[in-house]
């Protein structure tokens, strides 16, 4: 009876320790696995996305976010097979900005189009703007390849001169002129570390009336997706994915140095990096609508974000990725 006491408690003892070698293996395993399958962003360009066409049709080379800002604001539009709905947004723009120019001649801006491998004439409804407000005020940056919509705006990011920078999406959702509300925001904020500042468009004012309107399935996957922000990344900014943020020129610096996610979940990774550098965030509420033509695949993109929220919280946990220095970007 004593003998078999001692070998049960020696069976619980051995059970409890293998138990936990078998968790330090496992979790070493997922520590080697979140390192092996952590790509590597590829951040130099294909030669043909060093030049921008002029109007006429000349060749000349993209500025670099290094280089010291020389207008007041850059817009970037990041646009994937957008022909039809890219005008809608474009006029929107240029009408603003053109007006706001006129009013203020020392106000300065550029709107850079970012063709992201599209399929379609992007490119070419682009180049239409290019041709009538000259590649002073509109150039298009075509990449060789799709990046995804993270990658194209960090590409276009990383080419301009703005000392503001508005990331705008080419679908026209959001109105342009409430950019006045987002850069009211940015000024809202005293404090400025290194003149680093973000002010995001956001939706939130608008999601009891987007509830009622869509499918009890659909209202889960976005409660998830909010939650899933909350838990694993960011906090105390209720809308991450609207398209409509302003960076200083500083802090698109320092956020885009260390971006990795390309897809979808690329706003949530870079609010993550600007808290971990404690660049201070605004949220301003802006005019959103609806477009039709969203590339937005209802269940497969919002699963395809789940993970990628779980694997930038995982990866820059255990080390895989790192914050960069903005150095490391050219």
């Amino acid at each position: 009876m004593f003998t078999g006491t001692r070998m049960m408690d020696f069976s619980y003892y051995d059970l409890l320790q293998y138990s936990m070698i078998l968790s330090l293996i496992v979790l070493l395993l997922v520590v080697v696995i979140l390192h092996v399958s952590a790509k590597t962003v590829d951040q130099t360009r294909h030669e043909k996305e060093k030049h921008f066409l002029t109007a006429d049709g000349k060749e000349e080379s993209f500025p670099s976010l290094m280089d010291p800002p020389s207008l007041e604001l850059s817009v970037v539009v990041p646009s994937y097979n957008e022909e039809l709905r890219l005008p809608v947004m474009m006029d929107e723009a240029m009408d603003y900005l053109e007006k706001r120019q006129k009013k203020n001649p020392t106000f300065t801006y550029e709107v850079i189009v970012v063709d992201d491998g599209s399929k379609d004439k992007t490119t070419e409804v682009a180049m239409k703007y290019t041709k009538k407000y000259g590649a002073q005020k509109v150039r298009v940056l075509t990449l060789v390849k799709n990046r995804g919509k993270g990658g194209a705006v960090r590409m276009g990011t990383l080419s301009c001169r703005g000392r503001l920078i508005l990331m705008a999406d080419a679908d026209g959702a959001t109105k342009f002129a409430d950019i006045e509300n987002v850069e009211e925001g940015l000024e809202s904020i005293d404090e400025k570390p290194d003149n680093m500042v973000i002010s995001c468009g956001s939706r939130a004012h608008l999601e009891k009336e987007s509830v009622a309107q869509r499918s009890l399935f659909r209202t889960f996957l976005m409660y998830g997706f909010h939650f899933l922000v909350w838990f694993f990344c960011v906090r105390g900014i209720q809308d991450t994915q609207c398209g409509f943020k302003l960076f200083t020129r500083e802090a698109a610096l320092k956020t885009f140095s260390s971006l990795h996610v390309e897809r979808w979940a690329f706003d949530v990774e870079l609010l993550f990096i600007a808290q971990c550098f404690e660049i201070p965030v605004v949220e301003v509420a802006v005019n959103w609508t609806e477009i039709e033509g969203s590339k937005l695949v209802p269940f497969w993109s919002w699963l395809q974000m789940g993970r990628d929220l779980v694997l930038i919280r995982l990866r820059y946990l255990t080390g895989a990725w790192r914050l960069e220095s903005e150095r490391k970007t050219q």
